[in-house]
């Protein structure tokens, strides 16, 4: 009993020290309820955009392809090791949170702006924000115009149930510009209604505007213009009540943010588990048992990483310079190169 006593002292006066001793192997905890029910299913259910360029689409195939379809491969890959374990369900923007309220979907990961009313009233819990967006308009460069301003009368396609809907209507009243707004229920209706002229302008992101612009079988008819009308931070979601699910979820983005800063990527990660610093052994698994501590294997970052990339890999491949989409980071760069992009330590 003295022993043990003495053990227990030593380790509280290094504490106090400073000093952090390795965890008990007792450290993995038990699995939540939706740990558990996504094991027991085999794969993670994600909601999916039925077509947003860049952040996702289905390819000619069928398989989902774009920014947010890879950081729920990377959540899957956590969990469960293996990123071709998701079942992608395609929302609509009105679909998607009835989906995650009835467990139809484990996560909503498709261009989903995180509000106060969403958070606080709809039981929601948005993870880490993994795009910096904000509405503007897209219009035909024939036209003529060259600022929002100028849309006095104009027919704007916008979609239902969509933060769009609304900051239009709010843009309208504030600037006291007349428009016709024209609401189809999904992006594609809405998409398309612009594409076959039925409206004059085109409400949405900014990013998923020139997504869609490439679309077009000459996107130089086509304008962005430069006004932005709001805020539109993008974030997966998940259902309150399961404290472990969301901290599955958003320190699985929060690694691969890190894993940009630190240097760590797809090709290098195994042999930066041999790197002497203890930021990257710390996130990789090598010290540490902070996966287990969210009943996750102790490489959990590191076979995200590994399956995906980092934050700035997928960027890079989905909506960057060498994309057909061409955007430049602006406020999605990381905090130390000018952006608003930060994931705190894992530590």
């Amino acid at each position: 009993m003295a022993k043990h006593r003495a053990r227990r002292w030593i380790g509280a006066a290094l504490a106090v020290a400073g000093f952090v001793l390795p965890m008990a192997a007792s450290a993995q905890v038990a699995p939540g309820p939706t740990v558990s029910y996504v094991r027991s299913k085999g794969y993670l259910d994600c909601g999916a955009n039925p077509g947003s360029a860049g952040f996702g689409v289905p390819d000619s195939r069928g398989e989902h392809r774009g920014m947010d379809p890879d950081f729920c491969r990377a959540i899957a890959t956590a969990v469960l090791g293996d990123p071709s374990r998701v079942r992608f369900t395609v929302l609509t923007s009105q679909s998607r949170i009835p989906s995650l309220q009835s467990g139809q979907v484990d996560v909503v990961a498709r261009t989903f702006t995180w509000t106060m009313a969403r958070e606080v009233s709809s039981g929601l819990q948005f993870g880490p924000i993994t795009f910096h967006d904000g509405q503007g308009f897209i219009v035909r460069r024939a036209a003529g115009i060259e600022r929002a301003s100028q849309l006095e009368g104009a027919t704007i396609c916008v979609s239902a149930g969509s933060t769009n809907e609304l900051n239009l209507a709010d843009w309208a009243r504030t600037n006291r510009i007349s428009i016709r707004p024209l609401v189809f229920e999904s992006n594609e209706d809405t998409r398309k209604a612009y594409a076959s002229g039925r409206c004059d302008s085109y409400s949405l992101d900014a990013s998923q505007l020139a997504g869609f612009r490439t679309t077009f079988a000459d996107p130089n008819e086509h304008i962005i213009l430069p006004d932005i009308i709001s805020k539109e931070p993008l974030a997966p979601a998940v259902r309150k009540g399961d404290a472990q699910w969301y901290d599955v979820v958003r320190w699985t983005i929060y690694a691969l943010i890190l894993a940009e800063e630190l240097g760590v990527t797809q090709a290098n990660a195994e042999t930066m588990l041999e790197s002497p610093n203890p930021d990257i052994r710390r996130l990789l698994g090598v010290t540490g048992d902070f996966g287990p501590s969210m009943s996750l294997d102790r490489r959990w970052a590191y076979n995200a990483i590994r399956a995906v990339g980092n934050y700035g890999e997928i960027f890079e491949r989905h909506l960057g310079s060498k994309s057909p989409i061409g955007l430049q980071r602006g406020l999605n760069a990381l905090w130390n190169q000018g952006g608003l992009l930060y994931a705190p330590p894992i530590r």
